[in-house]
């Protein structure tokens, strides 16, 4: 059974950073894909950003620019620095794992909220 644990979100002001950290156990993950994603307040959960196991990217156009993603197979950990937040980034961030291109397992999320 894989376990997915976020950390890192909390509380910041428009146009700074955070880094968030995704600890994977249970298995050997470094042969999925793992991608971020999102749910604000009354809104669906969305895709932040994907990396393959070859850590190949791809971002949501909203965070381009903006959000990096990147993985530490030897450890099996998954990050995401986030640089230039905005207040329509507050959300709860979950980690996830994915296999055949669908989400295998959840993270139980971290809250970043951006706000002065």
């Amino acid at each position: 059974q894989v376990q997915l644990v976020e950390s890192g979100g909390g509380l910041v002001h428009p146009g700074g950073s955070l880094r968030l950290s995704c600890a994977a156990s249970g298995s050997i993950v470094s042969r999925y894909s793992m991608a971020w994603y999102r749910q604000a307040p009354g809104k669906q959960r969305e895709m932040v950003a994907r990396i393959s196991s070859d850590s190949s990217t791809n971002y949501a156009d909203f965070v381009k620019g903006r959000f990096t993603i990147s993985r530490d197979n030897a450890n099996n950990t998954m990050f995401l620095q986030m640089n230039s937040l905005k207040p329509e980034d507050t959300a709860v961030y979950y980690c996830s794992i994915l296999r055949w291109g669908a989400v295998a397992y959840w993270g139980k999320g971290t809250l970043v909220t951006v706000s002065s």
